[in-house]
């Protein structure tokens, strides 16, 4: 009976967990196409975690907005002329080092 009772309780906490599926995502592998059909909420949130992986991948520990509003737009413009490319070759390729 215990057994019972402890196996409906672990199903019963793993439920919600297994209710939420989660997708991986390669962020490496985004195009242009792909960036540019999102909505725009999911942009932003894309835009962002970028804008935070490259600052990190230069040894910052902050955006710098500015910086990012220009690469946005610059990436924006550049993909809509190139939409089988990469987002990340994109950003290696507009977005500016800091000074």
């Amino acid at each position: 009976m215990r057994y019972l009772q402890a196996a409906l309780i672990t199903v019963g906490l793993l439920a919600p967990g297994l209710a939420q599926a989660q997708v991986a995502i390669d962020m490496s592998r985004v195009t242009c196409g792909q960036l540019l059909a999102l909505p725009a909420d999911d942009a932003r949130l894309f835009g962002a975690w970028m804008g935070g992986y490259f600052s990190q991948k230069r040894g910052y520990g902050s955006v710098d907005l500015e910086n990012h509003a220009k690469s946005v737009a610059n990436v924006s413009a550049w993909c809509a002329s190139n939409q089988n490319a990469t987002v990340m070759s994109a950003l290696e390729r507009f977005t500016a080092p800091r000074q």
